[in-house]
């Protein structure tokens, strides 16, 4: 296991101006959020010219991306896999193994959601991408009984796992163990229990760390712990401490 550092982290700034402060902080890998009202890259520039996208990741020998969250807002279900295909492309281009997309929205029948991963994870695979959904409240994988029906559905999908979610969600304190074998990628910020506390100062939440990365181990993980703790313009933290602070928590674990 590794630890890098979500391009969320520093939303606010431009792109180059985020890279380079996660530079600053000694991370050498880095999630790049793809998101269409991001301030960072956004998957309809990706669209328009992908070779201009993979010349802005290129920071240098010392940082390099190690996966995509993307989140795409197309007008029709083409533009949308016409922007994700473009996304993959990006990814193989720049030697990153996965994106993480968000499920449908909960209430969406399995069936139809089962059918439209599976294009995509089809998409994802023709350039040597691995698909990944996140457990995100909101979506059908705010469920672990859902996420698992999806894992189990879909050919080559994965989970990108997010804890603040099944600590917050309307599954909190649901045992979840069974979706480990699936991780395929990880988002880490410290999470209280209280209806505010999805993003706390690092120790002062209700993250199993250890636990978490126990569970990794025994299902012989070897990929990405990301720090995706986000800079959203009313949160209360001073982003590079907290940043800081749990890349060396993590790494002092793995």
């Amino acid at each position: 296991m590794y630890v890098a550092c979500s391009t969320q982290c520093f939303g606010r700034h431009p792109l180059e101006a985020a890279l380079r402060t996660i530079a600053e902080l000694e991370f050498h890998k880095y999630e790049l959020a793809l998101h269409e009202g991001g301030r960072h890259l956004r998957p309809s520039e990706v669209a328009a010219d992908v070779p201009a996208a993979a010349s802005r990741l290129r920071v240098g020998p010392g940082l390099t991306a190690a996966a995509f969250a993307v989140e795409i807002d197309a007008e029709s279900p083409a533009e949308h896999l016409r922007q994700f295909k473009a996304v993959c492309r990006l990814a193989r281009l720049s030697c990153v193994p996965l994106v993480t997309l968000a499920a449908a929205a909960s209430g969406t029948a399995l069936d139809a959601e089962v059918g439209r991963l599976s294009g995509l994870a089809r998409a994802a695979d023709a350039e040597g991408i691995l698909l990944n959904v996140d457990t995100r409240n909101g979506t059908l994988t705010e469920d672990p009984e859902q996420a698992l029906a999806l894992c189990k559905a879909v050919p080559g999908l994965g989970l990108t796992y997010d804890p603040s979610h099944y600590l917050t969600g309307p599954h909190a304190g649901k045992n979840h163990d069974y979706l480990f074998p699936y991780v395929r990628h990880v988002h880490l910020r410290d999470t209280g229990k209280g209806p505010r506390q999805f993003q706390v100062r690092v120790g002062q939440g209700q993250v199993e760390y250890g636990r978490i990365i126990a569970q990794l181990a025994r299902h012989h993980y070897d990929r990405v712990l990301s720090v995706d703790i986000r800079d959203e313009p009313d949160t209360p933290l001073n982003m590079g401490p907290e940043v800081r602070k749990l890349k060396y928590l993590l790494e002092s674990l793995v």
